[in-house]
């Protein structure tokens, strides 16, 4: 602990899931941390790396449900570092990818608070990984892209092109579920095939991870759809029927691995 002279801060991807996916450096920050600030979806595995003196503050948010606001967390960020005490905020995923990582690091430079951004594995890539899903192909697909299923409200904020997204060859959309419907009526509404491929992920890369796969007209009445439960990345686009060749986990799972 730095009391006396200012505090730092890490800004900390804790990856997709699986607490073996985290970076070495991200792992040292855990070790370092005089506090730890975590999210929702960071493993307890992860936790138990934390210094025995360490405290552990949880400031997880879930769809319609928030144990603290955005702003709260700034200053609870900041307030901890103007003691002198090493603080990491650990982020599921990458902090900077829909996890509001550059609104916390902006806050820190605005007053003056030294910051290290660790990057983590994002979902975005993790989930279809480990669901047998190649984002991009050479043959399939050249490029992808990830809209978050949270669209801003505020007018301020930015929303989501959806004829811009209709046109991805692979889309990812993270924190999507609760939107499901309205994101297949947008992008039906804009172009996209009915026939389109699409593979629903829950808990990507964890022990309870399940996949739904369907087409983007019918993904709504599969069965299996209506039992899935947060955090989901949906994938949509013709990769997804690699999954029959790719879904490693499963192979290894029936091998007993």
């Amino acid at each position: 602990m730095n009391m006396g002279s200012q505090g730092f801060v890490y800004l900390t991807g804790a990856g997709p899931g699986d607490p073996k996916l985290i970076t070495i450096r991200g792992l040292e920050t855990i070790r370092l941390a005089d506090v730890i600030i975590y999210d929702r979806l960071v493993s307890d595995e992860l936790l138990k790396e934390a210094r025995v003196d360490a405290a552990l503050l949880y400031v997880g948010k879930a769809s319609g449900h928030h144990s603290m606001n955005q702003d709260d967390i700034n200053a609870l960020i900041a307030e901890h570092a103007a003691r002198g005490m090493t603080v990491t905020r650990l982020k599921g995923g990458d902090p900077f990818v829909f996890g509001r990582g550059g609104e916390e690091a902006a806050y820190l430079a605005e007053r003056g608070i030294d910051f290290e951004i660790v990057p983590g594995i994002s979902s975005c890539i993790a989930a279809p990984a480990y669901a047998g899903i190649p984002v991009t192909h050479r043959k399939v697909a050249a490029s992808f892209a990830v809209i978050t299923g949270h669209e801003c409200v505020d007018k301020s904020g930015a929303s989501v092109d959806w004829a811009w997204a209709a046109g991805a060859e692979t889309l990812v959309v993270l924190m999507g579920l609760q939107q499901l419907p309205r994101i297949v009526e947008r992008l039906l509404a804009h172009g996209k095939s009915p026939d389109t491929p699409i593979a629903l992920i829950q808990s990507g890369s964890r022990e309870e991870q399940r996949v739904v796969v369907g087409t983007l007209q019918g993904i709504e009445d599969e069965p299996e759809t209506a039992r899935l439960a947060s955090p989901v990345a949906i994938v949509i686009g013709p990769v997804v029927s690699l999954r029959q060749q790719l879904a490693w986990r499963e192979t290894m799972a029936a091998m007993g691995v």
